[in-house]
């Protein structure tokens, strides 16, 4: 029996999560669609869940991935000319209302005991804030607009320091592994459990939209709970001097404080309108 759905994690991470939104177009419904042939290549990679998945599997997965584009799941592109953000480069930062005024959008598009596949649509420079994917493999393709990606993993054996703050609280050193612009059409990402960027934060500089495939998916009762983070500079000094030696520059390096989950995420949940999806067995 499945235990907790991925739409309930993101509606208890989002307590904002309002109705569907109207921005989508409707495809008809094709045995033989693009998304089909996705979904079917998902389900034969990733199920059973138990079942060990190899590099080869996951790169003839990302290959089908890649060639998804918008009108293969129902969406048709925003404007980047639209007035619902700030953009990344010009958000006034003493204005952080007008920055999470438009909400984003969670599109269901399937979900099973292994895996979910799933879209976020974007508004201009809304964000995901740094969360994980604990015991998880998850491939994102940016299907259209453009998007920052920052991500981290964490620096094994784990290496964690107390804040010698007012508030006490404890960080784990992790190293950056990704800090790039990605544009559609681009090539999947794709992430592991310990490596790829596990702990990683979207911010939307032109409206966009990423289809993920979250395998195996989130579930608090088997131990894959979405944390939330705030990255800190490895140097600073309210953590105190480090006594581990690292390989590289220090500014590859962070410390990673977990936090609750922000006030100020405003997500949605949208009508998936693409062609159906057929679920065999």
């Amino acid at each position: 029996m499945y235990g907790i759905k991925f739409l309930n994690m993101v509606k208890k991470a989002f307590p904002c999560l309002s109705s569907p939104s109207s921005f989508y177009s409707t495809s008809p419904s094709s045995s033989d669609s693009p998304i089909q042939a996705l979904f079917d290549l998902t389900v034969s990679t990733f199920t059973p869940s138990t079942s060990p998945t190899s590099p080869q599997s996951i790169q003839k997965l990302s290959s089908v991935l890649d060639n998804i584009v918008p009108a293969d799941v129902g969406l048709q592109e925003e404007s980047e000319e639209d007035d619902r953000g700030h953009g990344f480069f010009g958000f006034n930062q003493l204005n952080r209302v007008a920055r999470w005024a438009q909400p984003l959008t969670y599109i269901d598009i399937h979900e099973s005991d292994s895996f979910t596949m799933c879209i976020f649509c974007f508004p201009t420079s809304s964000v995901i804030p740094l969360h994980d994917h604990p015991g998880m493999t998850v491939l994102s393709k940016v299907l259209y607009g453009t998007m920052h990606v920052k991500a981290y993993d964490w620096v094994e054996p784990a290496f964690v320091r107390r804040n010698l703050g007012p508030n006490h609280s404890e960080v784990r050193l992790a190293k950056l592994s990704v800090d790039k612009v990605l544009t559609a059409p681009c090539e999947t990402s794709v992430l592991y459990p310990n490596s790829g960027g596990n702990v990683h934060c979207f911010t939307a500089v032109t409206p966009c939209a990423v289809i993920d495939i979250l395998a195996p998916p989130y579930n608090e009762v088997a131990g894959r709970k979405c944390s939330y983070y705030r990255d800190h500079p490895y140097s600073t000094s309210s953590f105190g001097k480090s006594i581990k030696q690292i390989e590289g520059k220090e500014d590859e390096y962070a410390w990673l404080e977990t936090i609750g989950t922000p006030d100020d995420l405003y997500m949605r949940h949208g009508e998936y309108k693409g062609p159906d999806i057929v679920v065999h067995g």
